[in-house]
């Protein structure tokens, strides 16, 4: 069985979708963490995403791994660990304007679907039920209000990176996640949108817990849709 989590930044996809995982014995995915473990590599190569020659040797060379280290997951690129890494906001940014590009999608999507076979699996990123998985058993789109999801990421920013972000502002979250989704939506390849089929989840006054209640709800109503079908 595949369910996948869809939605804009800051709506807790990851954090969700990782306590679904463990609440119903199934293995979990940041698809994220691919585009940017990519957008990081072409960072510390200082290459023109537009240089598609450049794109497509980086991408031929791409050798990302997941590896659990008592009962925590890291991200490696080509052996190195990136897991922190790739976390933050210049690789945040930069990976939305990466996984726009065609190849990069065509290379990850693959990746994403090999990974899926035969198993029961939560996928997490931004297309994953209305372009990689299409047929998924479950469909779930995360929303939540800008002011909750600015303050969000704001709060992970400076919790992850206190140094590095001191002199960063709520405001200037706030904008950057306004430009964020407004390239995510309207970007030529795979923009984000809701599946047709999707059940949406508003996150901005739930609990983890709470989010995780309503998503198995929704495998309960998608299962019985399922079977009416079948009969």
């Amino acid at each position: 069985m595949i369910i996948t989590i869809d939605g804009p930044v800051a709506t807790g996809k990851s954090t969700i979708a990782k306590k679904l995982a463990q609440a119903v014995g199934y293995i979990y995915y940041d698809t994220g963490a691919m585009y940017r473990a990519v957008a990081y590599a072409a960072l510390q190569k200082k290459m023109d995403v537009n240089d598609l020659n450049a794109l497509d040797e980086l991408l031929k060379d791409f050798d990302f791994r997941i590896k659990f280290n008592r009962g925590e997951r890291g991200y490696y690129l080509n052996g190195q660990d990136i897991t922190d890494a790739i976390r933050k906001e210049e690789v945040s940014n930069f990976a939305s304007k990466v996984s726009a590009i065609p190849q990069v999608r065509e290379k990850l999507v693959s990746l994403q679907r090999q990974l899926a076979q035969g198993l029961n699996a939560v996928f997490e990123g931004r297309d994953m039920g209305t372009v990689v998985f299409p047929n998924a058993n479950l469909k779930i789109f995360l929303t939540g209000r800008d002011d909750i999801r600015a303050k969000r990421r704001y709060d992970e920013l400076r919790g992850k990176y206190p140094e590095e972000t001191k002199d960063l502002t709520l405001e200037q979250v706030l904008k950057d996640l306004h430009e964020r989704d407004e390239y995510d939506m309207n970007r030529q390849y795979s923009p984000l949108k809701k599946a047709d089929d999707a059940f949406e989840i508003d996150t901005s006054d739930l609990t983890v817990d709470e989010i995780v209640f309503k998503i198995l709800e929704c495998r309960d109503l998608a299962a019985q849709a399922a079977k009416k079908k079948k009969q």
